[in-house]
């Protein structure tokens, strides 16, 4: 008999074992789980539902509503998500995937949100959406409880082995400071409107990443920064999320200088940091390949090596 209830002490053990037989492209060991979700300020160990047969986790999920804001006082009342489910393989088409998702979407409408994602959680959503070719029964499962596909981001990856910094774009960079453009690393004095840049012209996301990544230790050598007449006009940087130093991003160019090659100029500029710091591919979960900044990444020897499909699901009482 299958008993449903929520988190308790001792649970994270059963979960990850559990993560590591389903999600066996997406590996995840305890520290990871216990950063990503125990310190989570929005967890709730009420939307931490299990699945439990003869004293063994054979299902999880994770709902999660929005308890600190990222910016301001905006709750996201309205929104809530599911970060991650499984079920093991043996117990499959048993209906334990339903009951898990009943449970968890009963949570959040009753923290009195309308809508629910798969998995576009900010900060700590694992992945972007569900992998359909790497997980067709999860995206099939997500289908079949109502949701539906809103867009599909893509991860891209970028060796380095071979990469020297193009003398075109040196050209291009000469060209921009003639101009009263500067580039060049973070300084302490830039942290206040580098983050309200990210925040406004972007997503608060964005800037949260740039404070605590400083804030756990990201040297501000991996932030790179484009200025006009001393004004942040965009950003770049690479080892923000989880400490992982491949890891490319976030990256943006204000509105007001597209088309100007400040995007390429950053690109590079990073990459070419990364190189010196014997970083040897660079990569990223979340883009549109057909963005602007998807045409600059795939221009610039990027390649998709996982497509993602965020899904929605609105809430009726």
């Amino acid at each position: 008999m299958t008993m449903y209830r929520t988190f308790k002490n001792g649970d994270e053990v059963g979960i990850i074992e559990l993560w590591n037989d389903v999600l066996k492209h997406d590996p995840i060991n305890q520290t990871r789980f216990r950063k990503q979700i125990m310190l989570d300020a929005n967890f709730d160990p009420k939307g931490l539902i299990v699945a439990v047969r003869d004293e063994k986790i054979i299902g999880a999920i994770l709902a999660i509503t929005r308890k600190l804001p990222m910016e301001g006082t905006n709750l996201e009342s309205d929104t809530g998500w599911i970060t991650f489910f499984m079920v093991d393989s043996s117990v499959e088409r048993e209906g334990i995937g339903h009951g898990l998702m009943e449970r968890a979407s009963a949570y959040i409408q009753e923290q009195g949100a309308k809508k629910m994602f798969f998995s576009s959680y900010a900060p700590n959503y694992f992945l972007p959406g569900i992998d359909e070719s790497r997980y067709p029964s999860g995206f099939a499962f997500l289908q079949k409880e109502g949701f539906q596909r809103v867009y599909s981001p893509v991860a891209m990856h970028r060796a380095l082995i071979d990469y020297v910094y193009p003398d075109i774009v040196q050209a291009l960079k000469r060209e921009r400071e003639l101009e009263g453009y500067t580039f060049g690393c973070v300084q302490d004095g830039d942290f206040y409107d580098l983050i309200q840049f990210a925040n406004t012209q972007f997503n608060p996301d964005w800037g949260r990443a740039i404070r605590e990544g400083v804030l756990q230790g990201l040297d501000p050598s991996q932030i790179l920064v484009a200025k006009k007449y001393n004004q942040v006009v965009g950003f770049a940087l690479f080892g923000g999320y989880e400490g992982i130093r491949e890891r490319f991003g976030p990256f943006g160019v204000a509105n007001t200088e597209q088309g100007k090659g400040l995007g390429k100029i950053l690109l590079h500029e990073t990459l070419h940091a990364m190189k010196q710091n014997s970083i040897q591919g660079a990569w990223f979960l979340w883009t549109s390949e057909s963005s602007s900044a998807g045409h600059l990444y795939m221009k610039n020897g990027f390649k998709t090596f996982r497509t993602f499909h965020v899904m929605a699901k609105e809430l009726t009482n």
